[in-house]
């Protein structure tokens, strides 16, 4: 009788330890888009609707890659743009390195899928309350693009 006693505390104080992680989540957001198997269009935009309702907050702006090992470069330049409520638009770039300069892939990885988050922005402030449009779409010179699985962002609110 003892023993399922210890049992009931151990399994209750383990379901109190997830929830609580689980409750004290920052991210508002956290979505992906898969990419085709055959390649990343050149042409094709990734694209993430993120509602921002407290504008007084601050927020990290993180993008994510999932990339397999077939995946040719080293490097992955993406083009942003962030299209706010009142359709202000803000373009930016960022250059995403993959792999190490001998070839071993940054991130973490199970098999031949590798995860790569990058702090794309920080401490950002949202000016309106409302619909942030995020659209992301490679800058590499190659038409269709290989090797990369899907497209992520994340946005917690500091």
């Amino acid at each position: 009788m003892r023993i399922s006693g210890i049992k009931k505390t151990v399994t209750f104080t383990a379901l109190i330890v997830l929830l609580y992680s689980c409750i004290r989540s920052n991210d508002i957001y956290f979505s992906y888009k898969t990419i085709p198997t055959e390649g990343w269009n050149k042409d094709s935009i990734c694209r993430f609707d993120v509602d921002i309702t407290d504008n007084a907050a601050s927020y990290n702006v993180y993008v994510n890659i999932r990339n397999r090992s077939e995946y040719p470069r080293q490097n992955l330049w993406l083009f942003i743009r962030r299209i706010a409520p009142d359709s202000v638009l803000k373009t930016d770039s960022i250059n995403f390195y993959l792999a190490d300069q001998r070839g071993k892939w940054l991130g973490s990885g199970v098999g031949s899928t590798y995860e790569m988050p990058v702090l794309f922005e920080q401490n950002v402030k949202f000016p309106l309350p409302g619909k942030y449009r995020f659209e992301v779409k490679h800058g590499m010179r190659d038409d269709l693009l290989p090797g990369i699985n899907d497209v992520g962002l994340r946005v917690e609110k500091n």
